[in-house]
């Protein structure tokens, strides 16, 4: 299985990086961009079909940060491994870093995975797109670039059969430079139900990407999530890529134009007091 054809200037691997040398000031990142499983592990014990599903990766996703990283002149970071392997969005202590139970489906490989094989996936896959992340956003500070980081994922409409109402989610924490003005341009856009930390938040553990590598850094980051009927041809996926990216160029925030440290919402709030 594969999440689609190489992007032009996109390094191979288990992490496809693409506009490496970006000006913009954003990173793009799309932990869940692949569905494909290396042929030593088959299918993991599922029908093919299955590996189509939301279970095995975040579909359009991929799609939506490529037109977005082009429309920002914004590095893009994906992993090229379905999230079935290893989930490069979790910790590696999380229960579901290899989910043995993907919303209802069992994953028969991963019902039992021995520690010597659990090293070998976070070798093959976590660990090569962390450290890509980690010598991008480094290179980017010595050269004195602005970096806010970015996540692009999708969501499915019903899980566990319970709706979702949203058309986007923006995922954040206390730091709200970018979730609070896209939030506020999302909101403002007629017949769009905007998600605050819905369908998911920091607490569902799904913000490891950004708690590592912007958080620990002091970067704005924020994490989108697009109902993935949405973006499930090239029309929704331009749509929704042109809209986000229109929203992310607006924000005028001098974390991000600048490169210097802005406060979260919380320390602005103590300085006016």
């Amino acid at each position: 299985m594969s999440a689609g054809p190489e992007m032009d200037g996109a390094e191979a691997g288990p992490v496809r990086v693409f506009n490496r040398a970006a000006a913009g000031p954003f990173v793009l990142v799309c932990d869940h961009a692949s569905n494909h499983v290396p042929k030593a592990y088959g299918t993991l014990g599922l029908p093919e079909s299955d590996l189509m599903r939301h279970i095995a990766w975040d579909p359009g996703a991929a799609p939506v940060s490529r037109r977005m990283a082009e429309r920002l002149d914004a590095v893009l970071v994906e992993s090229a491994i379905s999230r079935l392997i290893v989930d490069c969005n979790r910790p590696l202590d999380a229960p579901d870093l290899m989910p043995a139970l993907s919303e209802t489906t069992v994953i028969p490989a991963n019902r039992s995975v021995p520690a010597d094989e659990r090293a070998r996936r976070i070798a093959l896959a976590h660990a090569p797109f962390h450290d890509a992340i980690d010598a991008i956003v480094a290179e980017r500070q010595a050269a004195g670039l602005a970096t806010a980081i970015v996540s692009v994922h999708s969501f499915t409409p019903v899980y566990r059969g319970i709706p979702r109402p949203w058309h986007v989610g923006i995922i954040h924490d206390g730091d709200e430079r970018l979730s609070a003005p896209m939030i506020q341009a999302l909101s403002a856009i007629d017949g769009i139900v905007v998600g605050d930390n819905e369908p998911y938040s920091p607490a569902d553990r799904v913000y490891y990407t950004l708690e590592r590598h912007a958080r620990t850094r002091g970067l704005p980051c924020a994490m989108i999530e697009i109902r993935n009927d949405d973006i499930g041809d090239e029309a929704g996926q331009a749509l929704w890529a042109d809209r986000l990216a229109h929203i992310l160029s607006g924000i005028q925030e001098p974390g991000i134009d600048h490169g210097e440290a802005k406060a979260t919402r919380e320390e602005r709030t103590d300085r006016r007091a």
